[in-house]
Parts: structure tokens; sequence; C-alpha cells
């Protein structure tokens, strides 16, 4: 009997036997869901945020001072950085030159947006920004225009707000033009930003841009830090621009050689790389998972191969009766679970790119369909590997039959 002969024995006996077959291959399902799924989750992941950091460019990094309260540590008081002044960050700019260079700062952490009867939880972040903050950022404007430096020269009170912001204040409202409050103060909605989405819960959502000019008027008390992300020589590496923006850093600072540097950078590709060590935990799980999942399949399948084993004795003593080998008799129950395995691990894949893909978008808010085709032949292969784990015990029971003891079995 040929392959393709058993493969079709195979299919018969699973067609007599369609509800035991349909539970085996369910669990074999899911746990072939849960590992595609985790698996396609995270290389989605991954790849949108890839995405957000292409559109800053591999040698970006940004410049801002260490945070922290000046608590003591271990019986000694770590001093508190100075902020960095808008007067340093325009020096900077001003002597490291080009276009791609951005400088922000932080007007508000957890406020709140007022608008008619409706006000925001306290979670909104105003950030005040130049007009290179939105491209060098990656944030893309929806609806309406993105702040611009003429916004700053004349310190109008217009924002950039972002999606989630958007549909919480203003509803199924146009928010181009209209008015709202924040700290009191009266803005006008001059554009929308595309949803960002993010590992941090969508916070980068619930964004309120306004211009640079504009938010230093809530600097009452000269307390803001400025922040700058760069972009320099793209003949240089990244290594050897970071070098020349500290030096200018040190320069405007004042840093004077015996000391630290008072502020620190940060590359952008850092975040990067803290994912992928998240995601490497997260597949370790996402096996461990599905290793669980399928150690139960693999034993309701052998559970079931044994039990047909014992409902066709008597077609084994015929078989062998009429000449198959004991290799031949193993090889037919091989391909039969083999077979199942197969059809619901094909299954657990469908459903495991769909899962993926789903809690990919869901998170990042952004639609894009990954198809990880390594981990759809490492779910094949791995439904291969239960099939014949599963299989070869009850196959050997059955090659070992007696042939005339099978022809008396009722």
């Amino acid at each position: 009997m040929n392959i393709k002969e058993n493969i079709f024995e195979g299919l018969r006996s699973i067609k007599s036997n369609k509800l035991r077959t349909v539970l085996t291959a369910a669990i074999i399902t899911f746990g072939i869901m849960a590992l595609v799924g985790i698996l396609t989750a995270i290389d989605g992941m991954q790849g949108s945020v890839s995405k957000s950091f292409a559109g800053m460019g591999v040698n970006s990094f940004d410049i801002k001072v260490e945070e922290n309260s000046g608590f003591r540590i271990k019986g000694r008081t770590k001093k508190k950085p100075k902020p960095i002044s808008y007067k340093q960050a325009i020096a900077f700019k001003e002597n490291v030159k080009g276009n791609n260079i951005t400088i922000f700062t932080y007007a508000g952490q957890s406020e709140r947006i007022k608008y008619k009867n409706t006000k925001t939880n306290p979670n909104q972040t105003i950030i005040g920004v130049d007009e290179p903050f939105a491209r060098i950022k990656a944030y893309k404007i929806d609806k309406g225009r993105n702040i611009t430096d003429s916004d700053g020269s004349y310190y109008n009170r217009v924002a950039v707000i972002g999606n989630e912001t958007a549909e919480k204040v203003f509803n199924n409202e146009n928010p181009i033009g209209k008015e709202f409050f924040i700290k009191n103060e009266k803005f006008t909605v001059v554009g929308v930003m595309v949803k960002k989405g993010g590992l941090t819960g969508g916070s980068e959502d619930r964004v309120v841009l306004i211009p640079l000019a504009t938010a230093r008027l809530f600097d009452q008390d000269g307390l803001f830090s400025y922040e700058i992300t760069a972009s320099l020589d793209a003949d240089k590496t990244i290594e050897e621009n970071i070098g020349l923006a500290t030096q200018m850093m040190r320069l405007v600072r004042g840093d004077q050689p015996t000391e630290d540097d008072s502020f620190k950078i940060e590359r952008s590709d850092e975040a990067l790389q803290d994912l992928d060590e998240i995601s490497g935990y997260l597949r370790i799980g996402g096996f461990g998972i599905s290793f669980i999942t399928l150690l139960g399949a693999c034993i309701a399948l052998m559970n079931i191969m044994m039990v047909t084993v014992t409902e066709r004795t008597r077609e084994i003593g015929i078989r062998k009766a009429l000449g198959a080998s004991p290799a031949k008799i193993r090889f037919q129950f091989l391909i039969e679970a083999i077979v199942i395995c197969i059809l619901g691990g094909l299954f657990g894949i469908l459903l495991g790119l769909a899962m993926g893909n789903v809690v990919s978008t869901l998170i990042m808010g952004e639609a894009s369909f990954v198809v990880p085709w390594n981990w759809i032949i490492l779910g094949l292969t791995v439904c291969i590997t239960v099939g014949l784990l599963s299989g070869f015990y009850p196959a050997y029971k059955a090659s070992k039959l007696d042939p005339i003891e099978s022809l008396r079995f009722e």
C-alpha cells in the first residue's frame, strides 16, 4: 500500500469516527492557534513599531535631562540636573544646523480638556512643538493641518489633537475649527492626527500639540525642560553624530571638562532593542502555552489511535493474512495520526493568523496583515511531530498483533 492509498485509508477511518476525530483535532487546532497567534501578534507589533521608527530615521536620538527627584540613595543625594532651557536648545540647533532637528517641551502631563459640557479625565499630554516635530516623531495629520513656524511667531492659540482625544471630546463632531480649553486657556483645533496606538495603552493618541512659543507662556517659573530630537549627518554613523551632539551640548550647557554630562542622549533604536527583548520572553511564553496544549492533544490522539487499533483488530488480521508486513501496518496507522494532526493544524494556523493580526491591530491601532511564513512552517512541523509521537506506539502495537488471534477477534 503506497502513501496515497494510506492517506485515503486514513481519511476513510477519520470519516467513520467523525465526532471523536473532530474533538481530537480541535485540541490540536487550539494548540497551533496559540502558537501561531501569539507569534503572529508579536511580529505584527514589531513591524508596526519598526515602521514608526522608520519615519524618524535610524540615525536619530533624543537629548534630555536625567529625570530624578534629588532623593537620597545609599546615603548620598544625587544632584538634580538643571533643565535644558529654551535658549540652550535654540543654541544647539543653530550651531549644529539641519532640517531634522526638533525642539519640544511638555507643558502638561496629566491635564483635562474642556469642551462645552464635556471634560476629559486628567490623562491628556500637552506638548509644545515646532514645525518639524510631527514629521520627525512620525505623527501623521488625518484632518486639517500641522503646527507651523508662523503659529509660533504669532503665539497663536491653536492645537493639533490626537485621535483618541478627538473622539472623546468631540464625539461625532468635526473638531476642526472648534474651540476648547486647556488650563483655562482657549485654543482652536486646526488638525487631528492619525491614530498611532502603541504599547503604552494609547497615550500616543491622547496628546495635544500646541506651538512651542505658546507653550512657553505657561512656564511662569522657568521650570520647563526642553527636549531635542535630532537626526544629523546621514554619512556618519549614529555614534559619530552622538559624539558631535554631546560635544555641542556640553558647550551650550557649560559643562566643565571634569564634570559628567548634565544631560543624557537616548538612541531611537533603544526602544526597538527593548521590544526585541520583551518579544523574546513573549515567544518563550507562547511556546510554553502551546506545548502544554499540544501535549494534551498528543495524549488524546494516542488514546484515540489505541481505541482504533482495538476496533480494527480483525481488519489488521485480514491484512496480515493477505501478506501485509508489520512495517506497512505501522506506516498505515502513523499516516492516520499525521492526517488528523495536519487537519487540526491547518485550521489552527488559519485561526492563529486571524487572532494574531486582530490582537496586533487592537494593541498598535494600525491595520497591517502579517503572514509569518516561518511560524506557519513551524506549526506544520509541530503537527507532523505530534502525529508521529502519538501514533508510534499504537502503530507498533498494531504491527505486533498475531494474525490468527486477530481474525478471531469480535
